[in-house]
C-alpha cells in the first residue's frame, strides 16, 4: 500500500518539473526572434538519441537547456515536435516564421540626409631645403649698419655771390662772398661789403666798408681756423647845435671821422670725439689796431684758451686769458691790461646741469686791482624737454676801450675819459624751452651790481656837438626782465622778438643818461615759394635824457635834453629768377619818422633801394 502511494507522488514530482520547463523554451522563443532563420529552411535532421534519463535537476539547469532547442509549433499545435514523443531529447530545433518589425521612437530618427559627395581638402605640396647654418647663441646686440650718404642732386655746386644795389638818399650798396667750393679738410674764402648814404640833413653822411679772408683746416684731430679783416667807417659830426648852448666862438661846420680796424685771429681746437673721459683743449689768439681821423690809436692782443677733463659725469677745467691793451690819444697814453683765470667743475645729468667755478681778475697798467668773482650756473629741467629753470651769479672787470665805446657812439670827441667798470655781481634767473611745437621762449629776470657804469652825454658846451664819457662814481643797481620769442611755424615762416626793461638806480648821477628802460626788437622772414622771400623787422625804443645842457659853457642855465621814444619798421623781398639770377628791394623806415639816437642827431628817413644778386 504504501509503495503504490510512493510511485503516484513520484509522478506528480516528475510532472510539476516538466510543465515548467516546456513554458520556458517558449518564451527564448518571442524575446530572441530570428527574422533571418525563418527564410532558410530548416535541415533534415537524424532523430536524436535519447538523453539519458537525469535523475536530479534544477529549474534553472532545465531553462537553460531549453533555451538551446527550436521546436516546431507551425504545424498542429506542435504535434511534429520529436519531444511529444517517447524518448525525445531537449535539443530539437525550434523554427520562428513570424517576420521581426521594428519600431523607432522619434527622438532617435535621424532628420538629416548624409552628404554623399566627396569633398576633399586640397593640400599644397610641401618642400623643405634645410639651412646649413650654424647655430649662434649670441644674445649681445648687433652694431648697426651705417646708412649709405644719398646721392646730391646739384653737380654744379655755387660757391660765389655777389649783390649791387642802388636807391634814394644816394644809397650804393654792394656784398660779395667767395669761397673754393666743397672741401671736408680745408675751406678758404672772403668777403666784402659797401654801404654808404647821405640823409637831408646837410653832411649826414655815413659810408661803411669791410673785407676780409678766412681759412679752416681740419685735421686728424685738430682744427686750424684763421681770420683777416678791414673795416672802415666814415661819419661827419652834422649835429647842428646852434640853440645857444655851444661856446661862443662855435661855428657850425661839420666834422669829418673816420674809424680804421684791422684785425686779426687764430685758434686751434681739438676735435670732438665721443669717447669716455676725454680730454679736450683749444687756444686762441687774436688783437686788433684800431684809429680814427685824430690822434686816438688803441692796440689790443688777447691770449686765450682752456683745457678740460671729463671724468664720467662732471668736467673739470681752468679757462685763462692774458688781455694786453695799450690807448694813446692827445692827452694820455696808457697800458690797460687784465689777466683773468677762470677753474670750473661742471656736473651733468638727466635732468640738470651744474657749473661751478670762480673767476680771477688782476688788472695792471694804469689801474690795479685784484678780483675774485664768483662764476655759477644752473639748469634743471622743470618739465624734462620742454621747460628749464636756469640761473646765474657771474662777475668781471669791463676793459674800457675806444673802439667798443665809438662801435656804441661813432660822435664821440678826442680825450675819452678811460675808466675800467666792475660787474661785481650780476644774478640772472628765468625759464626757457618750448611751449609748442615750433615755439621757443626765453624769459629772465635780472639784478646786476655795476661799479663805475659808463655814461655817453653830451658835451656841447665845450666841443659845440661831441659827445663825451662820464662814469657813475658808485655802485649802480641795474634790474629788470628779459623776453625772447621764437616761433617757427614751418621751414617758410619764422617769428622772433626780444624784449628788454630796466630800472636804473645810480650813486652819483641823477638819470641814466641816454640809456633807454625800454626797447622792443622783433623781426620775421617768410618763405612764400621757391622764387619769392619777404623778411620785415621792428624796432621800439623807449623815451631817453641826455644830460641838461649848459649855456656858453658859462652860465647853468638847463635846457631841454629830452630824446621822444621812436619806432623804426623796415621790410624787404628778393625774387629768384633763376639758380643764379635774383633781384630784391629794402625800404628803411617805412614809417619816415624823424627820431634821434643821439641829441641834436636824427636818423635817416626814408630809404628805399634795390639792385640785383648772381650766383655763380
Amino acid at each position: 500500500m504504501n509503495t503504490r502511494y510512493t510511485y503516484i507522488l513520484l509522478a506528480l514530482l516528475m510532472s510539476f518539473f516538466f510543465v515548467p520547463a516546456s513554458a520556458q523554451t517558449k518564451k527564448p522563443a518571442a524575446k530572441k526572434p530570428a527574422a533571418k532563420t525563418v527564410q532558410k529552411p530548416a535541415p533534415k535532421k537524424k532523430p536524436a538519441k535519447a538523453a539519458p534519463v537525469v535523475q536530479k535537476s534544477s529549474a534553472k539547469n532545465l531553462g537553460d537547456a531549453a533555451s538551446t532547442v527550436a521546436a516546431d509549433t507551425t504545424k498542429k499545435g506542435g504535434q511534429n515536435n520529436p519531444a511529444n514523443t517517447p524518448g525525445a531529447g531537449l535539443t530539437e530545433e525550434i523554427v520562428v516564421t513570424t517576420a521581426y518589425k521594428p519600431v523607432l521612437a522619434e527622438a532617435v530618427k535621424i532628420r538629416r540626409n548624409p552628404n554623399l559627395e566627396e569633398a576633399s581638402p586640397f593640400k599644397a605640396p610641401l618642400a623643405y631645403a634645410p639651412i646649413d647654418k650654424k647655430l649662434q647663441q649670441d644674445n649681445n646686440i648687433g652694431e648697426l649698419e651705417a646708412m649709405k650718404r644719398p646721392a646730391e642732386q646739384d653737380s654744379v655746386l655755387i660757391n660765389n655771390y655777389v649783390k649791387v644795389g642802388a636807391g634814394s638818399l644816394k644809397t650804393t650798396y654792394a656784398e660779395g662772398y667767395f669761397a673754393n667750393g666743397r672741401d671736408e679738410a680745408l675751406q678758404v674764402g672772403g668777403f666784402l661789403k659797401h654801404f654808404a648814404q647821405a640823409g637831408n640833413q646837410y653832411k649826414q653822411n655815413e659810408i661803411r666798408d669791410e673785407v676780409g679772408v678766412f681759412g679752416k683746416s681740419i685735421m686728424a684731430d685738430n682744427t686750424l681756423t684763421g681770420r683777416i679783416s678791414y673795416k672802415r667807417r666814415g661819419t661827419y659830426f652834422y649835429g647842428d647845435n646852434t640853440s645857444g648852448v655851444a661856446p661862443a666862438a662855435y661855428v657850425f661846420d661839420p666834422q669829418k671821422q673816420t674809424f680804421n680796424t684791422i684785425g686779426a685771429e687764430a685758434e686751434l681746437a681739438k676735435n670732438y670725439k665721443d669717447v669716455e673721459n676725454d680730454f679736450t683743449y683749444a687756444l686762441k689768439l687774436k688783437g686788433y689796431l684800431f684809429s680814427n681821423a685824430y690822434s686816438a690809436k688803441e692796440n689790443n692782443l688777447v691770449l686765450s684758451g682752456f683745457v678740460n677733463q671729463t671724468v664720467k659725469q662732471f668736467y673739470a677745467g681752468v679757462a685763462a686769458s692774458l688781455d694786453l691793451n695799450t690807448q694813446k690819444d692827445a692827452l694820455y697814453s696808457v697800458s690797460n691790461s687784465i689777466v683773468r683765470a677762470n677753474p670750473y667743475i661742471k656736473f651733468q645729468g638727466e635732468n640738470y646741469k651744474i657749473d661751478a667755478g670762480i673767476n680771477i681778475a688782476k688788472e695792471f697798467g694804469f689801474s690795479d686791482r685784484f678780483f675774485i668773482f664768483p662764476a655759477a650756473k644752473l639748469e634743471y629741467q622743470v618739465v624734462p624737454k620742454y621747460v628749464r629753470l636756469f640761473a646765474e651769479a657771474k662777475g668781471d672787470v669791463n676793459r674800457a676801450s675806444i673802439l667798443e665805446y665809438t662801435d656804441i657812439n661813432p660822435f664821440l670827441g678826442e680825450n675819452i675819459n678811460l675808466v675800467n667798470s666792475v660787474d661785481q655781481l650780476d644774478i640772472t634767473v628765468g625759464l626757457k624751452g618750448t611751449l609748442a611745437p615750433g615755439l621757443s621762449f626765453k624769459a629772465a629776470i635780472f639784478r646786476n651790481s655795476v661799479k663805475n657804469l659808463p655814461l655817453f652825454v653830451n658835451d656841447f658846451a665845450n666841443t659845440g656837438n661831441k659827445f663825451g664819457v662820464i662814469y657813475d662814481g658808485g655802485k649802480a643797481r641795474i634790474s629788470g626782465f628779459n623776453g625772447e620769442l621764437n616761433f617757427k611755424a614751418a621751414e617758410d615762416f619764422d617769428l622772433f622778438g626780444r624784449v628788454e626793461i630796466k630800472d636804473y638806480k645810480l650813486a652819483t648821477e641823477a638819470e641814466p643818461w641816454n640809456l633807454p628802460t625800454f626797447k622792443l626788437t622783433a623781426g620775421t622772414v617768410i618763405h612764400i615759394s621757391n622764387t619769392v622771400d619777404i623778411n620785415g623787422s621792428l624796432m621800439f625804443r623807449g623815451a631817453t635824457q641826455d644830460k641838461p645842457l649848459t649855456s656858453g659853457g658859462v652860465s647853468s642855465t638847463p635846457a631841454s635834453s629830452n630824446i621822444a621814444s621812436f619806432a623804426d619798421l623796415s621790410g624787404g623781398a628778393t625774387y629768384k629768377v633763376n639758380k643764379k639770377i635774383s633781384v630784391f628791394v629794402q625800404v628803411n623806415n617805412i614809417l619816415s619818422t624823424s627820431n634821434q639816437t643821439w641829441l641834436y642827431y636824427p636818423n635817416y628817413g626814408l630809404n628805399v633801394f634795390g639792385g640785383v644778386g648772381y650766383a655763380f
